[in-house]
């Protein structure tokens, strides 16, 4: 029976892989530029978000799987539960997780970088044989790649060095000495992860929780966009229309601008922004009709029409579900600056949830019908996703203010592209962190594992408490409870990022004070020329591609 149980819940996460290489695969397609759709860049993307996202969701294997072990009406291990058996478990999980981080690491800091000089090098122009191109493009993206293989060189040989974090009084010892016995390569994959972890926090303070606060908004605010036919007619129309006022304020000042009035120049000036709106949307217009398109594409457009009426709808839902879980992060964050066991001198490490947090409530009672929780867990990990895509494209790839690349559907040139993916992979690797110490600790490091709170009685080796519910009590941590000590077993995820807050409490300091920035952070403004052209049209009465059918 474990057998099966345990072949369940790792054929559901193969099948759940699955999905989030098709997502990938659609997010890659609907962002990239039709005409410079190169399979190096698609392949690196989607390998590299299907990998992050795989690890993420790993969790609620891990949790099912530690959670199998144990009966929580009994408070006590199966009788198949043996320490071996769970001792293989866990290690199974353990390599599971290593390869995923260490795949996530090398992608992060070598295959897009790679993939981007590869991009870079490329030119149109060349002279040279294809055989002498390929040569100077890989001779040239291995020699900037370089940099980040000295990086990561640095930082793996950085973990191996840099001298942790010790027991601190008033803890559990064996459950801190647990998180310190790690190996010398355990240590350098942990900080490598930790340090691209704070990169991606800081990502994502600003783009999820501007992607979380607009997702919802702008599916609630969005308006049936017009059928192609009329989108065509109606954007020829306004065009000559356009045009033709040009000409006659042209002709009052015969070429010389300077003879207009003020009132006049403003208005030539805002017909000329609108003319560039209005061809860039004919060109939507001419590209929604299929022109150039592969079926992938046309399915997407079928799609969006098919769910365009539960728009208004899905984004209330969308709008409740995002304030259930901010308020159950906030709810958490207080809890671990209140209650936490040893404050910033173990990363806030916090021992049992104290505030009630409707998110993890909901992940435990789902946890008892497998693979419900999964269900659950999964659309949260992917609203979050979705939210930071939405971040990237609504704030843009900037440098200080500077705005470098912006990500449009269908308009994103492949350096961007690879750029917002490897954003993409640092805000979801902060992603971890947040959904498994804040949204949903008790889920995240426990599961449903509860534990007999009395003395066991002879011939038993384990306390019963069949005949006292009241005794039965979830499992939580560190603790120095013998009972609990022998029942409960943490998450292989929950380990690992305790591990890193513990070890290097500066890390984990800035990790727990990052999400309350995240949970305080609002939407920049956008004031740039191009939002300036986006509103003309509906500022001028003339809704155009936004207009109610």
């Amino acid at each position: 029976m474990a057998f099966a149980q345990i072949l369940f819940i790792w054929s559901l996460y193969a099948f759940v892989v699955v999905i989030l290489l098709a997502v990938a695969s659609v997010f890659v397609h609907i962002y990239q530029t039709p005409p410079d759709r190169y399979p190096s860049v698609t392949f690196t993307c989607v390998i590299a978000i299907t990998s992050l996202l795989g690890t993420v969701l790993l969790l609620p294997v891990d949790v099912a799987l530690v959670s199998s072990t144990t009966s929580p009406n009994l408070g006590r291990r199966k009788d198949w539960a043996t320490q071996d058996e769970i001792d293989k478990i866990t290690y199974s999980l353990t390599v599971v997780y290593y390869l995923l981080f260490s795949l996530d690491a090398l992608l992060c800091l070598l295959g897009i970088p790679f993939a981007y000089f590869w991009c870079e090098e490329y030119d149109e122009c060349a002279t040279e044989t294809s055989q002498q191109m390929v040569g100077w493009r890989l001779w040239g993206a291995l020699k900037y790649t370089m940099s980040f293989v000295a990086i990561l060189t640095i930082l793996f040989l950085a973990g191996l060095f840099v001298p942790v974090s010790r027991n601190k009084e008033g803890t559990d010892p064996d459950y801190f000495k647990k998180l310190l016995a790690a190996n010398r390569g355990e240590r350098a994959l942990t900080f490598a992860i930790a340090v691209l972890m704070a990169i991606g926090i800081c990502l994502y303070a600003l783009y999820t929780s501007s992607g979380l606060a607009l997702f919802p908004i702008s599916l609630i605010k969005a308006a049936p966009s017009i059928s192609n036919t009329r989108l065509q007619a109606s954007a020829a129309v306004q065009l000559e229309r356009n045009r033709e006022r040009q000409r006659q304020l042209e002709g009052r000042c015969e070429g010389n601008c300077d003879l207009l009035s003020s009132k006049d120049r403003r208005e030539l000036d805002t017909l000329a922004r609108e003319e560039r709106t209005l061809l860039q949307r004919q060109r939507l217009g001419d590209d929604a009709q299929g022109e150039g398109w592969n079926w992938l594409t046309k399915a997407w457009f079928n799609i969006e029409a098919v769910f365009r009426p539960f728009k208004f709808p899905g984004g209330i839902l969308l709008l409740l579900v995002t304030f259930i879980a901010w308020v159950s992060m906030l709810l958490t964050a207080i809890d671990k600056a209140k209650n936490s066991i040893c404050k910033n001198l173990c990363g806030y490490i916090l021992g049992r949830v104290n505030i009630f947090n409707p998110v993890n409530w909901a992940l435990v009672q789902c946890a008892n019908v497998f693979p419900v929780d999964y269900a659950l867990f999964t659309l949260i990990v992917l609203l979050f996703f979705c939210s930071s895509v939405v971040g990237i494209a609504a704030v843009g790839i900037r440098f200080v203010r500077v705005r470098v690349f912006q990500i449009r559907q269908w308009h994103t040139p492949p350096q961007a592209l690879l750029l917002a993916t490897e954003m993409l992979m640092l805000t979801i690797l902060a992603l971890s962190y947040s959904i498994s110490m804040l949204l949903a600790p008790q889920y995240a490091t426990f599961g449903l594992q509860t534990f007999c709170d009395r003395a066991p009685e002879p011939p038993l080796d384990q306390p019963d408490c069949s005949n006292n519910k009241n005794s039965i009590k979830p499992c939580s941590g560190p603790t120095d409870n013998p009972a609990a000590q022998q029942v409960c077993t943490p998450s292989i995820a929950s380990t690992f990022l305790n591990r890193i807050t513990h070890n290097y409490p500066f890390l984990g300091a800035v990790f727990f004070w990052a999400q309350f920035l995240f949970l305080g952070e609002r939407q920049l403004d956008e004031d740039d020329e191009e939002a300036e052209e986006e509103g003309l049209l509906p500022r001028n009465g003339r809704r155009f591609y936004s207009t109610w059918q």
